[in-house]
């Protein structure tokens, strides 16, 4: 019912310089054992039948959750900076040079489902977003974390709209590795450590990052290191190089865009593990769903034009046959 009532909704008009972005998460949610997905439950007999272990890691909750798909889209003023507006250069800033802040999330549109597939998640994300601006005169731009099957889903729904989208990686998990290869070739918390990762980073955002994965993997081949840090190091070297054309960040922040997922993260924060990842919590399916859409309504702030339309539609339903 929540999807009919955006449907008659006329989001709010931008102009054409106002970037149009989209984020894509998932969030997993514990549940009673009926509710889980088919493949989940024959995964949690399997391990029950199998033995249940003594003792499991903290947060560990093994083939009990089912994935709710999160799907973000808002508008931004575009607001333009440099490398060192985001990675502070070694020795720290100077006062005359204080950083530009970045693009803030307006209008803020949210949907999230635990019982619907995450295609008809993204393809309502993708309505939101074509109501918003329906000629397509906007610059539309899909933030990601690197999840392959959320990424295929847009990129299909893209093509069938006939949508160019402008993809970016999220940068906090392209820095989350720079920092992991850092920590191979120094000591955690030291300068030195805090300067390599400030000039990978630098060079990432200034749109070398070929050129900075090519430099930490000759250094370990070069280096003496164990073969764990140079794992480390391989890791992020294969990120980066695998992931080059969602790396225009140079681009991007010459054009004033957002480069990180916060809008998308916090939205799985706050729909989700706020008041379905409680303690002890185990959800029947109706009920999460139930939360969940509920709590989207309300963040979105349109309860209130939502119960005035659930109550015309109650209205214009036949009375009950006796």
């Amino acid at each position: 019912m929540c999807r009919s009532a955006y449907a008659v909704r006329i989001p709010t008009p931008c102009t054409r310089k106002m970037p149009l972005v989209l984020q894509i998460d998932g969030k997993g949610v514990v549940m009673r054992p009926e509710a889980l997905r088919e493949a989940t439950r024959r995964a949690a007999a399997k391990s029950a039948a199998a033995g249940r272990r003594g003792r499991l890691a903290p947060g560990e909750k093994p083939n009990r959750k089912r994935m709710a798909t999160v799907a973000c889209v808002f508008d931004t003023t575009p607001a333009p900076r440099r490398p060192h507006d985001i990675i502070h250069p070694p020795g720290g800033r100077t006062e005359s040079r204080p950083p530009r802040p970045g693009p803030k999330a307006e209008c803020k549109w949210c949907t999230t489902s635990v019982i619907r597939p995450p295609e008809q998640i993204v393809a309502d994300a993708f309505a939101q977003a074509t109501a918003r601006d329906p000629q397509h005169l906007r610059d539309w731009i899909l933030l990601v974390d690197g999840a392959r099957h959320q990424l295929d889903l847009t990129h299909t729904e893209a093509a069938c709209r006939g949508i160019r989208l402008n993809l970016l990686l999220d940068f906090v998990h392209v820095a989350e590795y720079c920092w992991t290869a850092a920590h191979a070739f120094h000591p955690v918390g030291s300068r030195e450590t805090e300067t390599w990762a400030a000039d990978k980073l630098t060079a990432v955002l200034a749109g070398h990052a070929e050129r900075a994965a090519t430099e930490m993997a000759a250094r370990a081949a070069v280096e003496q290191i164990s073969a764990a840090r140079r794992e480390a190091v391989t890791t992020c070297h294969r990120y980066l190089t695998g992931h080059l054309d969602q790396l225009h960040y140079d681009a991007a922040l010459k054009a004033g865009w957002p480069i990180a997922t916060g809008a998308g993260e916090g939205a799985c924060r706050h729909l989700i593990a706020d008041r379905l990842d409680i303690t002890g919590a185990g959800w029947e399916l109706d009920g999460a769903e139930a939360i969940l859409q509920l709590r989207a309504l309300i963040t979105n702030g349109d309860f209130e034009n939502y119960w005035c339309y659930h109550g015309r539609r109650e209205h214009q339903q036949p009375p009950p046959h006796p």
